[in-house]
């Protein structure tokens, strides 16, 4: 099995993808360690998961799928991988170190992911009042996060958040020692210079054609790791390069990354949450040019739209819980309505929930499909000149994502 990295739009048809079925490590979880853990509430474990059977069985019947524990489990193998992930994972905690690095890969990926909990075989263990001495990873099913691929490149991610640190480290290591692949990575917590405040996550990250990128501004990525960003293009972009950045408010919590107020549906058409990306507002949009290795200009635009627009890339808006009421598009929004994920041009995933939203991609000539329909036999994208297929979300809405926040591409076809 070898996976050529290819990813120069975000609508491309789908040729694989990586995963994370929710497990263990979303229950491992109390309501005190809940916001430290990133969640405003606790999931239903068996919940999420029927939900997110739906999206994973609608990714099997079209595309390559590959599961992070799969994954992670036959990278373990190669014990250097396994070491120098231990490392990194336990810093200067040898007890720890050599405990973990005795398990078998299989075991060594569930603790990483689940969690170890803390055996009290000492006072101060025993009157320690955390659970784990390794936290579990609550937020791994949104693999869009801690790694994306950008062209022909993996970019890692430095997280805003030290409990999702250990994301990143593994998807680094999968990337760097997995026999699967062989792309070059861009690594945000070798390439940042050492920077504090440098932190950049999959979900502010778009891949709008293979010479524009689109990145959000907000409380996941800082200016700091978008310079990182300009510094790679810098290097790497033999032709001229552009990276459109949009500013992001820091509250609401839904806010949290710009896939979360718009994602690219087909050559021509955009989810947008209408507040932001369309009115006037005090958030600045950002046209950053590189050329021959250099930044060439750095300017204000309208919005995303108009950017694109000038660009080549004339798109019309589909908004966010309809145009007619703001307090439906605040709720849809919330609820991750802007976030979809294309599995081919005009063929998207996302929540049926979101009604208002479903509504108006209908007016826009997106059929609706139900996902069971799909995995069932019975309907198939590929019959439909633009489709929804509608999953349930409204336990995983609750973590605070989408159906691209849960997707990692690894290879799409050009568009």
């Amino acid at each position: 099995m070898q996976v050529d990295i290819k990813v120069d739009s975000e609508i491309g048809k789908l040729n694989g993808v990586i995963i994370h079925t929710p497990g263990p490590e979303v229950e491992n979880m109390t309501p005190k360690n809940a916001e430290r853990a990133l969640y405003s509430d606790i999931l239903n474990l068996s919940v999420a998961q029927e939900e997110f059977c739906q999206l994973s069985g609608v990714l099997k019947v079209l595309t390559s799928t590959y599961e992070i524990k799969d994954l992670l489990t036959e990278t373990l193998k190669n014990s250097e991988a396994k070491l120098n992930l231990l490392k990194d994972v336990c810093k200067s905690d040898e007890p720890m170190l050599s405990k973990l690095y005795a398990l078998p890969p299989a075991k060594l990926t569930q603790q990483l992911i689940e969690g170890v909990e803390n055996e009290r075989g000492n006072l101060t263990r025993y009157l320690n009042k955390e659970k784990y001495d390794l936290k579990p990873l609550h937020n791994f099913f949104f693999t869009r996060d801690s790694a994306t691929a950008v062209n022909s490149r993996i970019l890692i991610s430095n997280m805003a958040s030290k409990v999702r640190q250990r994301e990143a480290l593994i998807m680094q290591n999968i990337f760097r020692y997995h026999p699967a692949f062989s792309a070059g990575i861009i690594d945000s917590h070798i390439d940042n210079n050492s920077c504090i405040s440098c932190s950049i996550e999959g979900g502010d990250v778009l891949v709008a054609r293979h010479d524009i990128l689109i990145i959000g501004n907000g409380c996941r990525t800082t200016t700091q790791g978008i310079d990182m960003i300009i510094e790679m293009a810098k290097k790497y972009s033999e032709n001229k390069f552009h990276i459109i950045v949009q500013e992001l408010p820091a509250t609401p919590e839904s806010f949290i990354h710009l896939d979360m107020v718009f994602t690219l549906l087909d050559r021509d058409k955009f989810m947008a949450f209408e507040p932001l990306i369309l009115r006037l507002n005090k958030y600045q949009t950002v046209h950053i040019e590189i050329d021959n290795h250099k930044v060439t200009s750095i300017r204000d635009e309208q919005n995303i739209p108009s950017a694109l627009k000038n660009l080549g890339m004339d798109m019309d808006a589909i908004i966010c819980g309809g145009s007619k009421d703001p307090w439906v598009q605040e709720r849809e929004q919330w609820h991750s309505g802007a976030n979809f994920f294309a599995i081919a041009p005009g063929k998207l995933l996302g929540y049926s929930r979101n009604i208002h939203t479903l509504e108006e991609m209908s007016k826009h000539g997106f059929e609706i499909i139900k996902a069971n329909d799909v995995i069932n036999g019975l309907k198939h994208p590929d019959n439909y000149k633009r489709c929804v297929i509608a999953i349930e979300g409204s336990e995983l809405s609750r973590g605070g994502g989408g159906a691209r926040c849960m997707t990692m591409p690894l290879s799409r076809q050009p568009v």
